[in-house]
């Protein structure tokens, strides 16, 4: 089986579900809130920290096992695994509300795959081994939390600012994308991660051509 990667946005305005109460589900629960989705959690018990969230107010909490008719208008559905029966019943009911489903560690009742992922700011990495070997794709997110850091975080929120700029400045697509790529191989990353902003913020000038974009109301903004 060959999953198709993607990205889903626009997640506020869908009905999410997640069957179940354990760590697992806590993780997919907190990736949803992350993403600004609207949550509903159906099982029993929780863990303390998403018991924590439902009082918040941060999702709907169904405090029963999930049943059929629960999913009638999901978007999204990720069940922690059960009994084989009610795997099935959970899949059955999905795949008839045309939803994305997803049984954890049950691909046969899947029509989609969530991989590890690595959030810095506006990056996402996302690691899938196609449910060959999921140990091995948390090894992996687990080597990119070190080799992406939040240096990473600053540099795509000036690069989200720089954008307006650079097309007013470089009509020509050709030459604003050359000045992109000469930002992007510049060590403009490095001196982030060193601390060094304000050089990081003149090698930023220096290369987009943009010198007002450092003064006034316009002056980048970082995590120092």
């Amino acid at each position: 089986m060959k999953p198709y990667p993607i990205f889903l946005i626009g997640l506020e305005n869908r009905h999410c579900i997640v069957i179940g109460g354990g760590h697992e589900a806590e993780n997919k629960v907190k990736g949803l809130l992350d993403c600004d989705a609207t949550v509903t959690v159906i099982h029993p018990t929780l863990t303390p920290t998403l018991e924590a969230w439902a009082d918040e107010g941060r999702f709907t909490w169904l405090q029963r096992p999930y049943q059929p008719g629960d999913l009638h208008g999901a978007f999204l559905i990720i069940a922690e695994r059960a009994d084989p029966e009610t795997n099935v019943r959970i899949w059955a009911e999905a795949e008839a509300e045309g939803a994305l489903v997803n049984v954890m560690d049950d691909v046969a009742h899947c029509n989609f795959v969530a991989g590890s992922v690595v959030r810095q700011g506006h990056l996402t990495i996302s690691i899938s081994t196609s449910g060959a070997a999921p140990a091995l794709s948390v090894r992996l997110r687990q080597k990119m939390e070190q080799e992406f850091g939040p240096e990473y975080a600053t540099f795509l929120e000036w690069m989200q600012q720089l954008r307006a700029p650079m097309s007013q400045h470089y009509p020509a697509f050709g030459e604003r994308r050359e000045r992109w790529y000469e930002l992007v191989d510049s060590d403009i990353l490095a001196l982030i991660r060193n601390g060094r902003f304000d050089l990081a913020r003149q090698r930023l000038v220096e290369i987009s051509g943009i010198e007002s974009f450092a003064a006034g109301e316009k002056e980048l903004t970082s995590a120092d």
